[in-house]
């Protein structure tokens, strides 16, 4: 299961790094043959994931602070994804599970934060794409 979860993150990670960055910060994603966001096209607000493959893609190639400016969640997100890559390989090659490491933090510090920070991400992509500053 580990080689699975590793193979799969890294596929995902080596697919972000192939994208060309969408210059407005949005639509990266169109590059995959996937429609444009139907909420933003609706409403005038991006949708809590508006951004992220562009932040992946932009983690893919190692621009670290434009993923998180385009998208901090996604930058989050492509960070846990790379580290599963190398935990995934970890269980995989050693056989040894990887939750003994991982259960001596507190789910106050892991769940809280990241939902935290999802709707802090979400607040920050559509003060960028109303206030015309969306993009890098």
């Amino acid at each position: 299961m580990g080689l699975i979860v590793g193979v799969g993150c890294l596929a995902l990670m080596m697919v972000a790094a192939t994208l060309k960055p969408s210059p407005d910060g949005l639509a990266t994603h169109t590059q995959l043959g996937l429609q444009r966001c139907a909420f933003l096209q609706n409403t005038g607000f991006p949708c809590p994931s508006c951004g992220m493959t562009t932040s992946f893609s932009w983690f893919a190639r190692g621009n670290f602070v434009a993923s998180a400016y385009i998208q901090p969640m996604g930058a989050m997100l492509a960070l846990i994804c790379c580290c599963c890559v190398w935990g995934g390989f970890y269980i995989a090659l050693t056989g040894r599970p990887i939750h003994r490491l991982l259960r001596r933090v507190p789910s106050r510090y892991t769940v809280w934060p990241l939902i935290s920070l999802a709707v802090a991400a979400w607040g920050w992509k559509i003060f960028l794409h109303l206030s015309g500053h969306d993009g890098w």
